[in-house]
This record gives structure tokens, C-alpha cells and sequence, in this order.
């Protein structure tokens, strides 16, 4: 009997099933695009796009800014044009759309999908959508809310809104999530523009207060960096007011849950005033907004918080 023998009448133990294999799932190749502009936003999107393995073809009007990106595994393209011809995902992210349109001067976009990462406004967002598709290009408008730094941070609170084609959005979400967030806000080409230029412009209105209350103590015995974080707390604590405002603006309500109202608000600038006077401070940054509050208290809404100030700035119909 041989050692691997089994003894006559040995009960055998149960012979356990064998898993079956799961079957490997193919992997989807990433899809390889074209980036026209690199510039410092556009060559932070192509090092992303890049390190995450899509093959990535560039272009820039001044070659030599585009070269570095070769060495990073980039191909460079001698013109807007050949660059458009080497793959269907066509991103541009230039100047302004003036550059928009010269880039994309003679290139063949049939069949291409352009998404247009250039800063721009509504208006321009819609009448490009209309100029692409009128050659045969399927259009994406966006705006980036990012600086370069935090192209390909997740944790940085970057992202990028898009407008127009929503099966353009879907077929290339995954890919046009690579480098940021991604926020669809609708069809209409013109909504990516709009909702960056409002953030924006929010975020000077900001940039104006936090300018003239470092102003006022600068000439006294107090840092500016000790000051800062009770500034960036307080301006955490009033953010809410964003959707306090809306609620007020969409119910028409604009008396609902009032704390300070705009009577109080008004007679509070005057200690504003008084105190950049005594600081000797311009107070320009804020009397254009303060002007604004006074119109509407002497229309007989004291009653209100400021939501009813964006009436006053509406001129359609004037």
C-alpha cells in the first residue's frame, strides 16, 4: 500500500466545493482627450488628467509653455487644429472667448465633444454652445470654482459647474471629475457663467469688507493676524444669511423672521461711518451698498432685512 493509499472501509471526509471564479471584469480604457490652453489652470488639469493614466494631447499658442508637459507624458500638438483632429473630448481652457473663437478657427469639430473651461459670461456661454453645435459639435460651458492649487486636491472644496448637453455631461462625468468636483446646473449653456459670476461676485463683496476692516485697525496696536481668525469666525457665523435671504426671496416674504431689520441696519451706519472717520478710513468701499439700504427704507420698508434690496437692482422692465 503506498503512503497515499486509502485504507478498505475508510469513511471519507465530504469533498468541499470549489469556489467558482469570479469573472474578471474588463477594465474600461480611460478616455484620452485634447486640452487647448496651458496656462497655469490648464496645465494643472493636464498634470491631473495625466497622473491618472488618460493620454492627454496639448496645444498653446506659445509652444515652449506647452514643452514641459511632453516630459510628463503629454503629446504636443503644432496646431489648434491638429490637437481638435486627435481625439472626440475636446477641453478648452483659455483667456477669454475671443481666444475661444481664434483657437477654434478653421479646426474640424464634427463629431467632437467641447467643453469650454474658459471664464466667461452667460451670454457668451450660449452663443457658443450655439456656434458649436452649428459645427456639428456636441457643447459644455463651465466654470471653475478653483485656482490651480487645488486642481486635483480633493479636500481643497474645488469643483467645476457645467451647462448645456446633458448626455455629453454623463458619457464624460468620470473623466471631467479627474481634476475637481463636478456640479451639472442645466441645459442651458448660459447657467455654468451665471453661477460662477454670482459666486464671484459675492465672494468681492467679501474680499471689499474684509479690505476695509483691516483698514480701520491699521493704525493701531493690533496684528493683523491676531485680528484675522475673529474675522473669518464672524463671517462664518453671518454665512447662513445666504439661506435666510433665499427663503425671504422665493416665499416673496420679505418681513419673515426678521432679527435686525433694515430701519436698524440703517441707523446703525452711521457708527460705521463715524468710526472710519475717526480712523481716518475711505468709506467707499461701503457707502455704494449703504446708499442702496437708504432707497429702500425710504420706500417704506424698514421692516425688512436687505433681501428686498435686490429689487432695487433688477432693471428689466426699467
Amino acid at each position: 500500500m503506498t503512503d497515499n493509499a486509502v485504507a478498505p472501509g475508510t469513511q471519507l471526509a465530504p469533498r468541499t466545493p470549489r469556489t467558482p471564479r469570479t469573472p474578471r471584469t474588463p477594465i474600461t480604457p480611460l478616455t484620452p482627450l485634447t486640452l487647448l490652453g496651458t496656462g497655469a489652470m490648464g496645465t494643472a488639469l493636464a498634470r491631473v488628467w495625466l497622473a491618472a493614466g488618460h493620454e492627454v494631447t496639448v496645444w498653446n499658442r506659445t509652444a515652449a509653455r506647452a514643452e514641459p508637459l511632453a516630459a510628463e507624458g503629454a503629446t504636443v500638438a503644432a496646431s489648434a487644429a491638429a490637437a481638435v483632429a486627435a481625439n472626440r473630448l475636446v477641453i478648452v481652457c483659455l483667456l477669454d472667448d475671443v481666444s475661444v473663437g481664434e483657437a477654434l478657427d478653421g479646426a474640424d469639430l464634427a463629431g467632437r465633444d467641447l467643453v469650454n473651461l474658459t471664464t466667461g459670461t452667460p451670454a457668451q456661454g450660449r452663443a457658443r454652445a450655439d456656434w458649436a453645435e452649428a459645427r456639428g459639435a456636441r457643447f459644455l460651458d463651465a466654470g471653475i470654482m478653483a485656482v490651480p492649487p487645488m486642481i486635483g486636491a480633493p479636500d481643497s472644496g474645488g469643483y467645476v459647474f457645467y451647462s448645456g448637453s446633458p448626455e455629453l455631461f454623463e458619457e464624460h462625468r468620470d473623466t471631467l471629475a479627474v481634476p475637481a468636483g463636478t456640479r451639472f446646473v442645466g441645459a442651458d449653456p448660459g447657467f455654468a457663467a451665471l453661477h460662477d459670476v454670482a459666486l464671484l461676485s459675492a465672494m468681492s463683496g467679501m474680499f471689499a469688507g474684509i479690505t476695509h476692516a483691516f483698514a480701520l485697525i491699521r493704525p493701531e496696536d493690533i496684528a493683523p493676524k491676531d485680528f484675522a481668525p475673529l474675522l473669518a469666525d464672524w463671517l462664518t457665523a453671518m454665512a447662513p444669511a445666504a439661506h435666510q435671504s433665499a427663503d425671504r426671496l422665493q416665499s416673496g416674504d420679505y418681513t419673515r423672521d426678521v432679527v435686525s431689520n433694515l430701519a436698524m441696519q440703517v441707523a446703525g451706519n452711521a457708527t460705521l461711518l463715524r468710526t472710519a472717520e475717526e480712523q481716518r478710513v475711505s468709506p467707499e468701499l461701503l457707502t455704494p451698498y449703504m446708499e442702496l439700504m437708504e432707497r429702500r427704507l425710504a420706500q417704506g420698508h424698514g421692516d425688512e432685512d436687505g433681501a428686498g434690496m435686490v429689487e432695487l437692482l433688477d432693471l428689466r422692465g426699467r
